[in-house]
């Protein structure tokens, strides 16, 4: 039986057809779209773009990525780690907010910067 995916390795977006019991495949124009369409079968990958909340930043938010992919079954168990963290202000782009995420070996990464918020300025009292 034929199993068709449309890959997302590469912008050449082939639709590859793959034998669900020979993993042979058909349509690719590149060895990554072979690869892609036998991972889809036997265990599918994702990574995740998303954000986390930063406590004392001059944003309340800073944007995150994962450091590589992981099973598609367990996106939303990291997503739920994502989203009760908080980083600590300041915050650099590259640093590693949450390492290991659920023991799956992938990291969640910071990939802009929050500086630390400008205390605020009290412009209500006045002497003289």
């Amino acid at each position: 039986m034929l199993k068709t995916f449309i890959c997302i390795r590469c912008p050449n977006g082939c639709e590859v057809a793959v034998d669900t019991q020979s993993f042979e495949t058909l349509g690719n124009l590149c060895p990554k779209g072979a690869e892609y369409a036998r991972e889809e079968l036997t265990g599918p990958m994702r990574t995740i773009a998303s954000s986390m909340l930063v406590e004392g930043g001059d944003h309340p938010l800073v944007s995150v990525r994962l450091s590589k992919p992981v099973p598609k079954a367990r996106i939303f168990p990291v997503m739920e780690q994502i989203r009760k963290a908080k980083a600590q202000a300041p915050v650099k782009a590259g640093t590693v907010l949450i390492p290991d995420v659920l023991g799956l070996g992938s990291d969640v990464i910071a990939t802009t910067s929050v500086a630390k918020a400008c205390p605020a300025v009290d412009t209500t009292s006045r002497e003289g």
